[in-house]
């Protein structure tokens, strides 16, 4: 009979034998197993319980089945630590294998490079007496371009209008293509910050001195090959900027494989281009080692082949070899490359926007390295490595996800075959309005067919596009979901969750400011990396008068925020969200407004006038666009454009009034956001003007309180010996003053908020005047700041006032802020009460 031992060798049990064996016949590991099953770690009663229960289990003492169910959890533990490295080994085995191949790519590159630039100096050399142009770049350059233009001369003479000929351009996509993904084609250069490793996305290069734009990705995914081609083809679930594909024919192929003819369009990132399109042939094929491939090429004049369908909403773009190659990697999982190449006919845009058309790092952040991100998402959760709380599936969540954005990109360009029309302007252009007169068409779409209530209602849209200078998009989308109450109307917010409801508000009349209401932010997934979180947002009503008492009601938002990651070449910053009813079902409607904030390149200009304020986009396309792209003294220039868009339903004797609100409405985002961008907008060494200085008597006021209370308690005065005493020039100067001087409240029962702040301090924190009263002193200081304030406020509060040493605190962006000292003084009424605390911080910047 096969007997299981166990051993017990460190029982605390002095009554046990520490060396004795326990023999367990088949039967009694069944039966304990069984419990193990259930309960790992049962309690002494349940371990009782088993033995009465289990008769075959009589022999054995409970001590010793304790033991056995202690050594049973540390086999348990050591298997799975064991798979976990075993998993980790084999993904560090496969990027090995993956950074030895690119290494020998570069090396191939490297060699490549030196012949070349050889021939090009004996070139020169021979020919530097009939040479027009004798510039090296000149003659580099046009070799590349003719060799890149010109790949194979004989494709030009070919028949493509059968299937012959369509898989002859095939086999020609499928060379190129492989050229890239694995070979010296293009002069590729690695991304600052992707760093490969085990955990890493991969490694993710962009093209140089290339046609077009390129970028290519490779990375390991845990997911089989076949699995991994059928989620990529699927584009328009993990491109956002795919509005769909059709594919128009399939033709079968040899090995398996197939041919088909596709017409994608692609939405417009902005309501200043239009939108394009591709016409294209994509190649599906297993190669001689297993890998599986899928490549794809326009289909051109050059090329030949059937031409592609046409419309006149959107711009042909070329896409030149591209795909992704699949590689079944050992023990499990695949080895996934992806290049994009692309001609985005950027000459067809206006010239301040060529630099989105023209970058191949918004092309990977937005294509190659979404896919890559995708592809591991799902991996991840099919492996149960994440999980969500709230009892949503996953792909439930990232439904809800993909619909915010494909509505917005709806929102945002307007096609005419979805139902939009333009509406007559109000005399000014800076605001586009558009309606949607068919509600069959929302009901086919993603807002369901519950959306529109019967009475024959429309949806109407007003956006706007705006040229930010100087203002990093993560930071500024960070600040709109933060700071919700500094740009939004609760009024407004009313009426487009009243929309879900038969029977709607009366249209608000927008107000600058609108009723103040706290937000709740409650997550409800994130991305593996983080770069994106959809979340829900719940507003709380208040009301204050009796009029009001109708929108005094909690309201909810379904929110998706991503591109808040400072560090990311090229992101994409975007702040999405739509009402949605308590219930919140997984077929809930979605009417979603926001923001997208895109980084153009940045430049660097050794003159030119200062441009560092936020213009309007419309009026610097009809000529200011010269002002726009002028860099400011200190050389920096970082440019990104903002488009908003804001949604809302309507009846048929409404419309009129809604266009207005809306108009009104998105002026005023546009102010605040203006209003913003100053405030949080790089500021030392810059030319940008300040805010207004406020001039309330309750500021002048505090402002000579402050000032007093400074020279009363140190005996020195706060502005130097040439300080004026007149209420407004004290204010002016305090306003101006190059050190962060803010004031915070003084409550024993209560953390102290701060109340009021200089210009330098509104920089410092990153905010402005009224999301400043949002901001906890304790949640700006750090540690070390907290406990030098505690051990010196005796001594603040006996003598007036304290020095605290050098530190680092926060900003209300969650960014670190060096300092080199910080004075705090008690700040005193006119009786000599104590009114609040008063910090300034000195040479303050960021880390």
């Amino acid at each position: 009979m096969m007997m299981v031992h166990s051993m017990n060798r460190e029982s605390p049990d002095k009554g046990l034998d520490s060396g004795k064996y326990v023999r367990y016949t088949p039967e009694q590991v069944e039966a304990l197993e069984r419990v193990y099953t259930e309960c790992p770690k049962p309690s002494s009663l349940r371990r009782q319980q088993l033995i009465r229960e289990c008769p075959i289990l009589s022999n054995i003492e409970p001590k010793q089945i304790k033991v056995w169910f202690q050594n049973r959890r540390c086999r348990e533990k050591q298997r799975k630590e064991a798979a976990r490295l075993q998993t980790v080994n084999r993904k560090l085995n496969a990027m090995n294998k993956l950074l030895m191949e690119e290494n020998d790519r570069l090396q191939k590159q490297v060699s490549h490079l030196v012949y070349e630039n050889g021939h090009m100096k004996q070139q020169l050399h021979t020919s530097s007496g009939t040479t027009t142009d004798n510039s090296c770049e000149s003659v580099v350059v046009s070799a590349q371009q003719h060799q890149q233009q010109n790949p194979n001369p004989q494709h030009l003479q070919r028949d493509a209008n059968n299937p012959a000929g369509l898989l002859s351009i095939a086999e020609e996509a499928l060379a190129e293509f492989l050229s890239k993904a694995t070979g010296t084609a293009v002069d590729w250069v690695q991304m600052i910050g992707m760093k490969p490793g085990p955990d890493s996305i991969g490694i993710v290069a962009i093209s140089r001195n290339c046609s077009g734009i390129a970028a290519r990705a490779c990375g390991l995914v845990s997911l089989e090959p076949m699995k991994v081609a059928e989620i990529l083809k699927d584009r328009p679930s993990w491109l956002r900027d795919c509005r769909c594909v059709d594919t128009l024919s399939v033709i079968p192929a040899g090995n398996g494989g197939t041919i088909e003819l596709i017409y994608t369009q692609m939405y417009a990132p902005t309501t200043l281009a239009a939108a394009r399109d591709f016409w294209t042939l994509r190649y599906s094929t297993c190669l001689e080692d297993g890998s599986y491939v899928v490549c794809e090429r326009s289909l051109t004049s050059a090329t030949g082949g059937p031409t592609g369908p046409p419309s006149s909403s959107f711009v042909r773009a070329e896409m030149r070899p591209s795909g992704f190659l699949i590689r079944p990697c050992e023990g499990g999982g695949s080895i996934l490359h992806i290049v994009d190449h692309v001609d985005l006919d950027a000459w067809s845009v206006p010239e301040v926007m060529r630099p989105l058309y023209e970058s191949s790092k918004i092309l990977a952040q937005k294509m190659t390295v979404a896919a890559l991100r995708h592809v591991r998402q799902i991996a991840q959760e099919a492996s149960g490595e994440v999980q969500y709380g709230g009892g949503r599936q996953p792909a439930v969540l990232r439904t809800f996800s993909q619909r915010l954005c494909r509505g917005f990109n709806d929102a945002v360009n307007g096609f005419v075959d979805d139902g939009w029309s333009p509406m007559g302007s109000d005399g000014a252009e800076d605001i586009t309005v558009m309606i949607n007169l068919s509600p069959g068409k929302f009901g086919g779409s993603q807002y369901g067919n519950s959306f529109l209530p019967s009475f024959g209602s429309g949806v109407l849209c007003a956006k706007a596009s705006m040229l930010l200078q100087n203002v990093p998009p993560a930071v500024l989308v960070r600040f709109l979901r933060e700071h919700r109450s500094e740009w939004a109307d609760y009024g407004v917010d009313a009426y487009a969750a009243a929309s879900l409801r038969a029977s709607p508000f009366a249209v608000p009349c927008a107000r600058a400011g609108g009723f103040p209401s706290n937000q709740v932010i409650l997550p409800l997934a994130q991305t593996v990396e983080h770069e994106e979180s959809l979340e829900v947002v719940r507003l709380e009503g208040h009301a204050y008068s009796p009029e009001d008492m109708g929108l005094a009601r909690d309201m909810y938002l379904l929110q998706l925020c991503s591109g808040v990651d400072e560090n990311v070449v090229g992101g994409c910053a975007q702040l999405v969200f739509a009402p949605i009813d308590e219930s919140f079902a997984d077929d809930a409607p979605l009417l979603p407004s926001g923001f997208r904030i895109i980084p153009l390149e940045q430049k660097s200009t050794p003159n030119g006038a200062s441009a560092n304020r936020t213009l309007d986009l419309a009026s610097a396309l009809e000529g200011s666009t010269r002002q726009a792209g002028e860099a400011d003294p200190n050389g920096c220039n970082f440019r990104s454009v903002l488009t908003i868009a804001f949604q809302f339903t309507f009846d048929n004797h409404s419309r009129d009034s809604v266009a207005s609100m809306a108009r009104q409405y998105v002026r005023s985002i546009v102010g605040s956001i203006q209003r913003v961008a100053l405030a949080i907008a790089p500021r030392p060494g810059s030319n940008i003007s300040p805010i207004s200085v406020p001039t309330s008597p309750e500021a002048l006021t505090l402002v000579r309180w402050i000032s007093r209370s400074y020279s009363l308690h140190t005996g020195a005065d706060l502005f130097g010996s040439d300080s004026q005493t007149s209420g407004d020039t004290l204010l002016h100067q305090l306003w101006n003053h190059t050190d962060a001087i803010l004031c915070c409240s003084l409550k024993t029962n209560a953390s102290p908020v701060f109340t009021f702040a200089n210009q330098t301090g509104l920089d410092m924190l990153e905010t402005t005047l009224v999301a400043l009263q949002d901001i906890m002193l304790d949640k700006t200081l750090d540690e070390p700041g907290r406990k030098a304030l505690c051990s010196e406020f005796p001594k603040i509060m006996q003598q007036g006032y304290a020095h605290l040493p050098a530190g680092v605190c926060a900003s209300s962006m969650g960014r670190m802020v060096s300092y080199e000292q910080a004075t705090v003084w008690k700040v005193l009424e006119d009786d000599e009460s104590n009114h609040c605390l008063a910090f300034m911080f000195v040479n303050w910047s960021f880390v």
